[in-house]
């Protein structure tokens, strides 16, 4: 009967144990990493002086934040103030390593970055007004999101290159075991993927809620399950 005793009074104490660890936080601590599953939180970088110029610029370092973006940048790094990250990114674009550069040295880590994260190159497009992106520059990535990935951009890449080259550098992130990474990339290369690569996309978002300069997406999944969107510029999708 004392032998009985002391192992229920033991199972009892093992019991209480997890519980606590679980109130505490622990059980989501250890839960997470076994899932497998990543939260990606793409941001669109700060204002850019390609952005105060009106003119699409996809080129490669590209221009500067203006001091509007750097403000941007900054409340950006407050926002994230909490660090719930595992890792910094940004593209091979200075605005983005810029727009990155205060949430790296507030939450203690380096950006990497990755070239697959870069804007959607405009080929011809380059250098034309962006209030006649949707007729010109974003044309055929609008027919990725109908499904034609073999539409190109002319003079520069169709859906399926675009694609892979985001799908490659996102492998990159998880093959560093990296699974709350926060991306610095760009406005049409962040809504782009997301709608072509979620399976819950919202098609009317690239319309009538375009991601503004910091403008946030968070996807959840992984390369080989696919992606959920969870919040699309702060809301949270059903």
């Amino acid at each position: 009967m004392r032998l009985m005793k002391s192992r229920l009074s033991a199972v009892i104490g093992a019991i209480i144990a997890v519980v606590a660890l679980i109130a505490a936080g622990g059980g989501s601590a250890v839960a997470a990493p076994q899932t497998g599953e990543m939260f990606l939180t793409f941001v669109r970088h700060a204002e850019s002086a390609g952005n105060a110029s009106g003119l699409i610029d996809t080129s490669v370092p590209g221009p500067d934040l203006t001091a509007k973006g750097e403000q941007q940048a900054a409340a950006v790094a407050e926002f994230f103030a909490d660090c719930k990250f595992d890792g910094v990114y940004a593209s091979t674009m200075v605005r983005t390593q810029q727009t990155a550069a205060p949430t790296s040295q507030r939450c203690g880590l380096p950006t990497i970055v990755e070239e697959g994260f870069h804007e959607i190159e405009a080929g011809i497009y380059e250098g034309t007004p962006e209030a006649d992106a949707r007729e010109g520059y974003l044309a055929a990535p609008i027919q990725w999101l109908q499904g034609n990935l073999d539409a190109r951009i002319p003079g520069s890449l169709n859906g399926h290159e675009f694609k892979k080259r985001m799908d490659d550098s996102i492998q990159d992130v998880k093959d560093r075991g990296d699974k709350r990474a926060v991306i610095f990339s760009h406005g049409g290369a962040i809504m782009i993927w997301a709608l072509m690569s979620v399976g819950n996309p919202d098609m009317s978002k690239i319309q009538n809620d375009p991601l503004h300069n910091t403008g946030r997406v968070v996807v959840k999944g992984s390369p080989a399950k696919g992606w959920k969107l969870v919040s699309w510029d702060g809301h949270a999708v059903a």
